[in-house]
């Protein structure tokens, strides 16, 4: 029986890769902060094949005591302050956590002796990319990170690189465009999107304020990118993968999607920051533009290819941009109820 161990087990994709390794027969050993949440533990998947330790990257000897319990074959990097626009205000946690804590696990690997046993996934992003010159972006484009959240990531993805090189460990980067799902925190914008359109049309919630409506993204499902992190771990030889939806859509157009999913149709109105999307109905303005949420350098058109990994690992994604909003849109608004009542 193989062992997984999960970093961030009680994230988003924390809890769709515990399912996908529990229903392939993997005993999954998830570390997660003494901080989390006792909502976020208990909402993991029941299993007798689930085991949860405490640990932090930021701590070099409850990695080392965890790994050498477990021997794990396969180890997921999934933990790491990804908050974009935290990282500004708390720039020296966003680097110990998401690039020396990097440098912990794969030290501890090597340390053990355990470069011929254990695989190691690392989940970096297409922040990297930040300040774009060519679309779409693959592995071969430039780097240009735009925040210090993107910096601390960098260092991340080379030093797995370089373990990879130097030690001949099998590691892995998965270059991760943004993707979502009905378990995204709501310090995120979709889901802030998505549960202020099941609020609004609840009558919970009168208004919805947003940074920048231009900004966009390559949006996709992480079940489907959770799906590729495991793949990566099978291939016969370590390499690195974007994995991306292949397409490109903007805030605004999210949000005109999700309001839509909740029975409410916006048109919008002015333009920066005096834009404004107007119930079609009421002529209720329901989205402000609000300064405070634009981020000190933007990234503006983020579009990913991944032929590489459909090619050599048979990755597709599944859910489409549209289906990921109706999903999120409709989970807000089941959970919404159930509270009201």
């Amino acid at each position: 029986m193989k062992k997984a161990l999960i970093t961030g087990i009680t994230g988003q994709d924390g809890k769709y890769l515990t399912r996908l390794l529990l229903s392939k027969g993997y005993e999954v050993h998830g570390l997660k902060r003494r901080t989390s949440t006792s909502v976020n533990v208990d909402s993991m998947p029941e299993s007798e094949k689930l085991f949860i330790h405490n640990g932090e990257l930021t701590d070099s000897s409850s990695l080392m005591q965890t790994i050498q319990k477990i021997q794990p074959d396969e180890i997921y990097n999934l933990a790491a302050q990804s908050n974009v626009a935290m990282s500004f205000e708390m720039p020296e946690y966003t680097a110990d956590l998401d690039a020396v804590g990097v440098l912990r696990i794969l030290e501890t690997i090597r340390i053990l002796g355990l470069e011929k046993h254990t695989k190691f996934f690392q989940a970096s992003t297409c922040e990297l990319f930040g300040n774009v010159k060519t679309s779409p972006q693959n592995e071969s484009t430039p780097f240009y990170p735009r925040s210090p959240y993107a910096i601390a990531k960098l260092y991340a993805h080379w030093i797995t690189v370089n373990y990879r090189e130097a030690y001949n460990i099998f590691a892995c980067n998965g270059i991760l465009f943004n993707h979502e799902s009905e378990l995204r925190s709501e310090s995120f914008v979709t889901r802030k999107i998505t549960m202020s359109a099941a609020r609004i049309s609840l009558g919970l919630q009168d208004k919805l304020f947003l940074g920048n409506l231009n900004a966009n993204k390559d949006w996709g499902h992480s079940e489907d990118y959770t799906e590729a992190m495991y793949l990566m771990l099978q291939n016969d030889t370590p390499d690195d993968f974007v994995i991306s939806s292949g397409e490109t859509h903007s805030v605004r157009e999210f949000a005109s999607l999700a309001f839509r999913e909740a029975g409410i149709n916006l048109e919008w109105s002015g333009e920066g920051i005096n834009e404004k999307g107007i119930d079609t109905d009421t002529g209720r303005i329901l989205v402000e533009v609000d300064p405070k949420f634009f981020r000190p350098s933007e990234v503006n058109l983020m579009l990913g290819d991944s032929s590489k990994a459909e090619r050599i690992l048979g990755w597709k994604r599944h859910v489409t941009f549209r289906e990921l909003i109706r999903r999120m849109v409709k989970h807000d608004i089941e959970s919404l109820k159930e509270e009201k009542n």
